[in-house]
């Protein structure tokens, strides 16, 4: 009896296809805001995602209103993640509500997902413009993707779409009181401008995901009866109907506008956002034992990704603080992000148990010079996968012409004190899964004009002092980890006392800068004739010390470096006394500590191994 035709490239086995299932092509789709995406199924290595953000509403008017933008919309393809894993937290994005008033529709909100530490962070959809009047409220507004131009006497053009996310809303149709309102721009295509007088444009098409659309255009009103159709993607089509106006809830599709209303109508409302996660399967069908072995030796056939527990008395961690500039009246740089963990906690990684974890201690901002942009400390990490800690980088502070307000990090940089300058926003409790909830940072003080007097930047402990009447904001105060950690004492914390990302003080034009903050922040520099220039303070190697502002009045006698820079990071790790820990390069270590305990302190970046 003649045998199958592959049976001798799949050594003769005869029988039922079986598929080889990994994540099971197991589809998650988030219609509301949650902690976690999905967790991952055992055998999950990889994902597609698709995030949408809410769709822009249509017009509102009398005739002739544009339709809604889509929501932006950003795929992710074959992203690695690891089995049993819960992903990082959604945002689903409310749709723009219709109005009746003539004038542009309100847009849609963001939607996020964040997945490895980083946060994918779509823009809402712009509303379509409104129809009836000859004035700027016809535009198409920007957004996700651009909401189309409302038309009556004076033609407009369509709103702009963001690079990456979706497409600008279509042109209205040029003639006088003939003009016809356009569709919005969907995920992949442009809004249509109207095929004629008295016909509105179509909506821009949406992208496709697991079989359906998402993110079509609002489809443009129309002075007659032949509105313009939705995009393929929840796209409202327009109609003297409000509900087919509306959009399709969850698609993040754009409303449409209104045809032909005996009186003013409401644009039709932007569907709601969506998040969705495929788990893949990477290798499902029948395979030949030879495209098997091929496979294998290449390193391309999929494998089960196991994860490993890591079980500690306390981890902390602190990152590179922020640098600063040297110029009038600067802000303090804010101190690096502290994770600090409870005294018994257990990390989790991908991998074989025994696999080496890399370390990665983040810099300090470098010093920069005269009217320049400062620099932000870079990130500590623990781990590489989805599952890793990290401590975020402090925040430059506001210290020049570019730049007034201290900027964002693991704790805010000060504000620039001659323009009263905010303080930078910490952005450490937002960080993705345990990296934010046992995680610290402050907000750095705001600069103060009449008293030329930045602010200081934000410490682990406490805010950032605004800058007062008579010296520079003092650096906040930095975390005392010594509560969990317990009191190690030099040969572990080096000389910081166990306290860690200590903002820096500010510059004073005329006065005293201000102190440091206690855990390795840099003194603020005063500003006092005769003197036109004094080098800014650096924060302490490895406590995540936000740098002192420097001092100067005059471009050409400043060094590039005038500035502070922030001190790098640190990372220690308690373990009970009966593992084994190795760590590299010989620069960092592994001591006995007091109740029977082993700590490994990182000072470079290296790795960790555990057994």
């Amino acid at each position: 009896m003649a045998s199958p035709s592959n049976s001798s490239q799949n050594g003769g086995i005869l029988g039922v296809s079986n598929n080889t299932s990994f994540g099971k092509n197991t589809v998650t789709t988030k219609t509301s805001s949650a902690p976690s995406a999905v967790t991952t199924q055992p055998g999950t290595r990889s994902i597609d995602y698709l995030v949408v953000a809410g769709g822009g509403a249509g017009g509102g008017g009398t005739a002739r209103s544009g339709g809604g933008g889509a929501g932006g919309a950003i795929k992710g393809s074959s992203i690695p993640v690891c089995g049993n894993t819960a992903l990082g937290a959604v945002v689903v994005g409310a749709g723009g509500s219709g109005a009746t008033p003539e004038t542009v529709g309100a847009p849609g909100s963001t939607s996020s997902f964040v997945i490895g530490g980083t946060t994918v962070s779509t823009t809402g959809g712009g509303g379509g413009g409104g129809g009836g009047q000859p004035d700027a409220d016809g535009l198409g507004a920007a957004g996700g993707s651009g909401g189309g131009p409302g038309s009556n006497v004076n033609c407009r053009a369509g709103g702009a779409g963001t690079c990456g996310q979706g497409f600008p809303g279509g042109p209205a149709l040029a003639g006088g009181t003939n003009c016809t309102a356009a569709g919005g721009g969907g995920a992949t295509a442009a809004g249509s401008g109207p095929p004629g007088s008295g016909n509105g444009g179509a909506g821009g098409a949406g992208i496709p995901f697991n079989g359906s659309n998402y993110a079509g255009g609002g489809g443009g009103g129309s002075g007659g009866t032949g509105g313009g159709a939705g995009g393929a993607g929840g796209g409202g089509s327009t109609s003297t109907s409000l509900p087919t106006r509306n959009a399709t809830t969850n698609t993040g599709g754009g409303g449409a506008g209104n045809s032909n209303p005996s009186s003013p109508a409401a644009g039709g409302s932007g569907g709601s956002g969506v998040v969705i996660v495929k788990e893949l399967n990477k290798a499902s069908g029948v395979w030949s034992m030879q495209s098997q072995f091929s496979a294998v030796k290449q390193g391309t056939w999929p494998k089960f990704i196991p994860t490993f527990t890591m079980a500690t008395k306390g981890i902390f961690m602190v990152a590179g603080g922020g640098g600063t500039q040297a110029y009038p009246s600067g802000g303090g740089g804010g101190g690096g992000g502290v994770v600090l963990t409870p005294n018994s906690y257990t990390a989790t990684f991908c991998g074989e148990s025994g696999s080496a974890i890399p370390i990665t201690i983040g810099a300090g901002g470098a010093a920069v010079g005269w009217n320049v942009l400062g620099n932000p400390g870079t990130n500590s990490i623990v781990g590489s996968d989805i599952n890793k800690l990290t401590a975020l980088g402090g925040g430059t502070s506001g210290g020049s012409c570019l730049q007034n307000d201290g900027q964002p990090g693991g704790s805010g940089g000060g504000g620039y004190g001659q323009a009263t300058g905010s303080g930078g926003a910490t952005t450490q409790a937002g960080a993705s899964g345990d990296s934010g909830t046992y995680g610290f940072g402050n907000v750095g003080g705001a600069g103060i004009a009449p008293s030329r007097a930045g602010g200081g930047g934000g410490g682990g402990g406490t805010v950032g002092q605004a800058g007062q009447p008579g010296s520079g904001g003092n650096g906040g105060t930095g975390k005392d980890v010594q509560p969990v950690m317990g009191a190690l004492g030099t040969p572990f914390y080096g000389g910081s006392n166990g306290i860690f990302g200590g903002g820096g003080g500010a510059a004073r034009c005329g006065g005293p800068g201000g102190n440091p903050g206690c855990g390795g922040g840099g003194e603020g520099q005063p500003g006092a004739s005769p003197q036109v220039f004094r080098q800014g303070t650096s924060g302490d190697t490895n406590t995540g010390g936000g740098a002192g502002a420097g001092y100067a009045v005059g471009g050409p006698s400043t060094p590039a470096t005038g500035g502070g820079a922030g001190g790098s990071g640190r990372i220690i790790i308690n373990f009970p006394d009966s593992n084994t820990v190795s760590v590299t390069p010989g620069t960092n270590s592994v001591n006995p500590s007091p109740g029977s305990t082993k700590t490994a302190v990182f000072t470079v970046s290296g790795t960790l191994t555990v057994s």
